[in-house]
């Protein structure tokens, strides 16, 4: 996958993906030590057809000291729905939360705009310096927020799930997940490794994320219709939610 195409993509897309896209990858390069992560060759570029429209995904992955993959994906179904997803999955050495954000846009309006830092220990609690530097910024209001999943006991106090009535509540999401990934690349860089009992911990935590997240059916339904039952499967539990 070229470089052309993914800024390619991102310029069709809705102008918030585009922006939160280029914040992401900024954040990361300006706090982190990334390097590549290698995708199977067929899954970091993929084209298929949904009810008879094109349906582009394109993936960009990194690694860092402290986090084992960096995931930003980047999705379009004709010109009728547009996605952003991003995930980063700290190392087990580390006690990190779970970064995530996911956008998804259709016809000129954002639908559901997630972001939360998940906590990934056995009694699925922040850390303190995380709670500390959370609970310190400003609150934003938004006019229509939503309901989490019913799978969603994963996410944290400070989780936000709207969908923005306005630019101007766009641009308060675009600045809420810069903040929480300031937090996180900062908290990251000064993070300690633990014991490895510690480890065990959070790599259960992990798990139970992931297999948390396999079961969003909408992005499954989505995959199946595109590129079968296999193929879906495989993309859930490799490409998305590994562990």
């Amino acid at each position: 996958m070229s470089e052309t195409s993914t800024l390619s993509l991102r310029s069709q897309q809705h102008p918030l993906i585009c922006q939160l896209a280029n914040s992401i990858e900024a954040i990361w390069q300006k706090h982190l030590q990334l390097s590549a992560y290698l995708l199977p060759d067929d899954l970091g570029y993929v084209e298929g057809k949904l009810e008879g429209e094109r349906l582009v995904i394109e993936n960009r992955c990194y690694q860092a000291p402290q986090f084992r993959k960096l995931h930003l994906e980047l999705a379009r179904v004709g010109t009728s729905l547009d996605i952003l997803h991003c995930v980063m999955f700290p190392r087990s050495e580390y006690a990190l939360p779970m970064f995530g954000t996911d956008l998804v846009g259709g016809r000129g309006q954002i639908s559901a705009a997630i972001a939360d830092l998940s906590p990934l220990n056995a009694n699925r609690t922040l850390p303190e310096n995380y709670h500390q530097a959370l609970g310190a910024l400003p609150n934003p209001e938004f006019s229509q927020p939503r309901e989490l999943p019913a799978w969603g006991d994963i996410f944290s106090p400070f989780c936000l799930f709207v969908r923005p009535g306005s630019v101007a509540e766009e641009g308060k999401f675009l600045q809420r997940v810069e903040e929480f990934l300031e937090i996180h690349c900062q908290q990251a860089i000064a993070a300690q490794p633990v014991s490895t009992a510690k480890q065990e911990e959070i790599l259960a935590a992990q798990r139970y994320y992931c297999t948390k997240q396999q079961q969003n059916d909408k992005t499954r339904r989505v995959l199946e219709k595109a590129f079968g039952t296999e193929w879906a499967e495989r993309y859930m539990t490799g490409v998305l939610f590994d562990y």
